[in-house]
């Protein structure tokens, strides 16, 4: 059995104190989508959303991604309680996106979701960028719930899958529209059964609730292609 399947939750190793990078000039336009829905799997609080972001946004932010530049993170491992982690991310605190992108569409979706008595409120403006690349993956892991100030605190976790899905016609060759293989998220139950494997889809959402009622999940290592993520979290208060 390898170290990070385990039955005890591992952080997911994201520790607080990496330098954010600076925001580019200008973000690409997010179109207000008013007809978004939610596809609920197997009875539990985890959901996607189909084209969250339409194939032009999606490959404009990959694009402004690699204009900024990844950083390799990594984790301190098992025995420092942390699961294994081989990806690349950017970091970028702009409440501006966060605020374009929650109105664009996931302020209605929350608007009859509350945890605790509390309403979903925005974005944490923390964004974050991952990229994996062949080889690379995200061991069993929980996202933690993060105080944001003022009473507020992330309940959900956002991911936006950036590519993924079938190979354009269109014969473009830019890395996010090549073929990705593997990078599943899949979700585990407390007996380390598989409650959800989701594939990445270019433009779709997946949200599920995090903190103390995380599932445990992975991110399965990208066999062909690379596979970018937009991630923020859902705040309550």
């Amino acid at each position: 059995m390898s170290a990070d399947i385990v039955t005890r939750k591992r952080k997911m190793g994201d520790r607080s104190g990496r330098k954010a990078a600076p925001a580019p000039s200008k973000w690409p336009d997010v179109k207000a989508k008013p007809n978004l829905q939610i596809n609920r799997i197997k009875e539990t609080d985890l959901f996607t959303v189909p084209n969250f972001f339409s194939s032009v946004e999606s490959k404009a932010f990959v694009r402004v991604a690699e204009s900024m530049g990844f950083a390799h993170q990594g984790s301190l491992g098992p025995l420092k309680g942390e699961a294994y982690r081989d990806n690349d991310r950017i970091s970028v605190t702009d409440h501006s996106l966060a605020t374009t992108i929650w109105e664009s569409g996931l302020k209605t979706l929350f608007s009859n979701i509350k945890i605790r008595g509390k309403t979903a409120v925005g974005l944490n403006p923390n964004i974050r960028f991952y990229r994996y690349k062949v080889g690379q993956r995200f061991g069993r892991h929980i996202d933690e719930s993060v105080d944001v100030g003022e009473g507020r605190r992330t309940h959900y976790t956002l991911l936006v899958y950036l590519s993924g899905g079938p190979k354009p016609k269109n014969g473009a060759k830019d890395l996010s529209s090549d073929v990705l293989v593997g990078g599943e998220t899949v979700f585990y139950s407390s007996r380390n059964s598989v409650v959800a494997e989701v594939a990445p889809t270019e433009g779709m959402a997946l949200l599920h609730i995090h903190g103390d009622k995380c599932m445990l999940h992975e991110a399965r290592n990208v066999t062909k292609g690379v596979k970018y993520v937009f991630r923020s979290d859902v705040v309550f208060a």
